[in-house]
């Protein structure tokens, strides 16, 4: 299989086996890999990937990186997928394909206080490509690229759409804040408007915080909530 290509300013690090890339890409961040840095499992059944960046904001407003790169993969799969194929996202970092579950985000950083800058902060994806369930019937909200009309996406492809994508979505941000990449993010949100656990989902604020009306009041998460360390 050949290697993903990537963009200047970008570098690849393939891993194999069962070694996981956020785990890795983590490890390499602590040690001071560069900004940058790609780290990719591609097997039969799955994809993962992650990517290291070096925050020069506030850990709170360096969160924007997690909405960033899910709607950078939207964009990547809605580009190499057939039309009729539906790409969701979840505000916690949930990847929907025509409505089933198909893969996550994750996020992890070098600390969690909100307003102090981290030294790292690490991005990760998976994405199932083939159902390995003897029974997949039985789960008809979770699904896998391939049985979803896509088994012409090539994972390969994949990573490198999405590393451009991503790209671009950055330098836009860089220039002009959340705004656009808020709105782009909200058209793709799901269960906006719906009850969720402690309430009904409203959307989310200029930080990209889940905003829920329980009665009167209005609860906020912080997407911090969603860091797996620190």
């Amino acid at each position: 299989m050949s290697q993903p290509v990537f963009p200047p300013l970008l570098s690849g690090h393939p891993v194999q086996g069962g070694e996981d890339p956020f785990e890795r890409a983590q490890a390499m961040a602590a040690l001071g890999c560069e900004a940058g840095s790609v780290v990719y499992n591609i097997q039969a059944d799955r994809l993962r990937v992650a990517i290291v960046f070096a925050p020069e904001v506030p850990l709170q407003d360096a969160m924007a990186m997690l909405p960033l790169c899910a709607v950078g993969f939207q964009n990547a799969l809605g580009a190499l997928a057939p039309p009729e194929v539906a790409v969701h996202l979840g505000w916690d970092g949930l990847i929907c394909v025509n409505g089933a579950k198909c893969g996550a985000f994750r996020v992890a950083a070098a600390s969690n206080a909100p307003k102090a800058e981290p030294d790292w902060l690490v991005v990760g994806w998976e994405l199932a490509l083939m159902q390995t369930s003897v029974a997949p019937g039985e789960t008809p909200d979770v699904t896998a690229l391939y049985d979803e009309g896509c088994a012409e996406v090539s994972p390969v492809q994949l990573v490198e759409s999405w590393s451009r994508h991503m790209l671009t979505w950055l330098n836009r941000w860089q220039e002009d804040g959340n705004a656009p990449l808020h709105g782009e993010w909200m058209g793709l949100l799901r269960g906006v408007g719906e009850p969720c656990e402690t309430g009904v989902f409203l959307g989310t604020d200029e930080r990209f915080g889940m905003l829920i009306r329980d009665g009167a009041e209005t609860h906020l998460r912080p997407l911090t909530e969603l860091l797996e360390n620190g």
